[in-house]
């Protein structure tokens, strides 16, 4: 028999495993799900009878401090009207009802839209909007958008007073074909944030189609070719290089969706990990800061377990087991059981989702958007997930899945998840997610989009445990801090906006304590500065300035 009372951490599996198999119904819904006054937005992805893959697949949202007033604003992406020509398709995007959408957040916790206001009310009629990515790309102390799109990619510089301008021909990261994610990081640590895209696969409006007759459904992925993301070195003065080819990028044919950067062999250079659809997922290991390498199989995230391949759509890159070391959750579809990878070090990871009950809690469901969250502040990364089959009709062809599904939040016990209330048991269309504190009480919530739909904002209703946010300034490195990772006692973070899918996160660290009213932070910053910070008190947002070298 197990001596289950020898060991303090199974004791807490093995509460966390019965209280799941009674319905956990002692517990509080964690979020309070709502829309704060003021957000009206609503996704139009304008689906076909046709069924163009490309209308399954939107609905990005970012958190932002515009205006550098201390509060979150929100960015949705919205995709457009449909309307195929011979060759290729018209989207309609000067109608309001298909802008993108930037609310700006007052200090009652409303919201303003300030679309036009801001110079982003028309995105143009080439382009049917997909996800967005965040970032002081020029360290000038005002974040920068990037929206992707099937169509060209529009780089938005923040002017610092309330106004963007699109300088996307004048930077060079346009992009043609079908871009889906995309995300800012320092890979050669200059100090200058680089752009990494993923791209879907060669696909246009002249060739696609649709299968099955009756009913008719999207067809999968593996009707079409692959094709190569894409990597932008910043070259300051505003200017990016494609630089895909010179650093292997491009090297390898994919059909991206999400992706998500941290060092995961500690070598001081931050790595790429790639969510790729119905194949093998992609490690790009850094070389140093001149060039990448795949290396997804022999690290042993590729594949599952057993050797399968998975629909891998949106893709986090954290520490859930509180080791130190990065490790990988990536959403796909039902019956392929969300991929967790657990770092086991020297470069190699194991598939965890059985032993962590990620295989239980996942096996019927499809998943989008995803974060490795504190949400209770205990100390553990829990998991959040928008959920949604991605064919509309897919309960015609197995009784048993759903296309509307509710969100999915599981609790970590130590480093075994299990379900918790999220406030919601009504199904949707999840696709997009972006994680932060919109109201800076310390306690992290989510906004999620719904395909098709109104988002819904996840308001996190706190708890006992204590907290820290750290709001980092790069000097040598970029401003922002992005790459920084951040250790207090055994709890690990990276700073970065980018993972989930097709959104941008909080650019702010933040840190669950548990029951330490205050604790000791290490931060390592790109640049190679490490900087120590003692007995900081917990329940505070602080602002770290990376010290100056002498």
């Amino acid at each position: 028999m197990l001596a289950v009372n020898s060991d303090p951490m199974l004791r807490v599996r093995v509460c966390a495993v019965v209280f799941a198999l009674l319905g956990g119904g002692a517990l509080a819904a964690v979020f309070d799900v709502s829309l704060p006054v003021g957000i009206t937005f609503k996704h139009e992805n304008s689906p076909t009878a046709r069924k163009h893959l490309v209308e399954s697949m939107g609905g990005g949202v970012a958190l932002l401090d515009y205006n550098n007033d201390g509060l979150l604003d929100i960015f949705f992406v919205n995709s457009g009207q449909i309307t195929p020509t011979q060759t290729t398709a018209t989207f309609a995007r000067a109608a309001e009802r298909y802008w993108n959408r930037l609310y700006r957040q007052n200090k009652d916790g409303s919201y303003t839209d300030v679309t036009a206001a801001a110079g982003l009310a028309s995105a143009g009629d080439g382009n049917y909007g997909m996800g967005v990515a965040t970032a002081d790309y020029d360290n000038d102390g005002f974040p920068d958008l990037y929206v992707t799109s099937y169509g060209r990619n529009i780089l938005y510089h923040n002017n610092g007073n309330g106004t963007f301008t699109d300088v996307t021909a004048k930077a060079g990261v346009a992009t043609s074909g079908w871009s889906v994610s995309a995300g800012f990081f320092d890979y050669d640590n200059d100090g200058k944030l680089d752009l990494f895209v993923t791209r879907y696969m060669e696909w246009d409006f002249q060739h696609s189609k649709s299968c099955g007759t009756s009913p008719r459904f999207y067809c999968s992925p593996a009707e079409f070719p692959g094709v190569a993301s894409v990597l932008f070195r910043n070259m300051g003065n505003g200017v990016f290089q494609d630089v895909s080819v010179q650093t292997g990028i491009a090297a390898k044919k994919g059909k991206a969706l999400g992706v998500a950067f941290a060092d995961y062999d500690a070598d001081g250079f931050p790595d790429i990990v790639v969510a790729n659809d119905g194949m093998e997922q992609f490690l790009f290991h850094n070389d140093g800061g001149k060039g990448f390498t795949e290396r997804g199989l022999e690290a042993g995230i590729a594949l599952t377990d057993d050797g399968k391949r998975i629909s891998g759509m949106g893709v986090d890159f954290r520490d859930f087991d509180n080791d130190g070391d990065p490790d990988i959750i990536i959403t796909d579809l039902a019956r392929q059981n969300y991929a967790l990878y657990r770092n086991d070090g020297h470069g190699l990871f194991s598939y965890r989702s059985l032993q962590t009950g990620i295989t239980a809690l996942t096996n019927l469901n499809s998943g989008w958007g995803v974060g490795f969250v504190d949400f209770d502040n205990d100390g553990w990364k829990d998991l959040f997930a928008a959920q949604s089959h991605v064919m509309d009709n897919v309960e015609g062809l197995d009784a048993s899945l759903h296309y509307l599904e509710p969100p999915l939040l599981a609790l970590n016990h130590a480093g075994r998840f299990a379900r918790a209330d999220s406030g919601t048991s009504v199904a949707s269309a999840g696709r997009g997610a972006a994680f932060g504190d919109l109201d800076n009480d310390g306690w992290v919530d989510v906004v999620m989009t719904e395909l098709g739909g109104r988002p819904r904002i996840f308001h996190n209703n706190k708890g006992s445990g204590h907290w820290l946010t750290l709001k980092l300034r790069g000097t040598r490195s970029n401003r922002d801090g992005q790459g920084a990772q951040v250790t207090a006692g055994n709890r690990h973070e990276i700073a970065t906006t980018a993972g989930s899918y097709v959104s941008a996160n909080d650019p702010r660290v933040h840190l669950g304590l548990g029951s330490d009213t205050k604790t000791d932070v290490e931060i390592l910053w790109p640049s190679g500065v490490k900087q120590k910070l003692t007995a900081v008190a917990a329940d505070q947002i602080l602002t770290v300035t990376e010290p100056e070298l002498r």
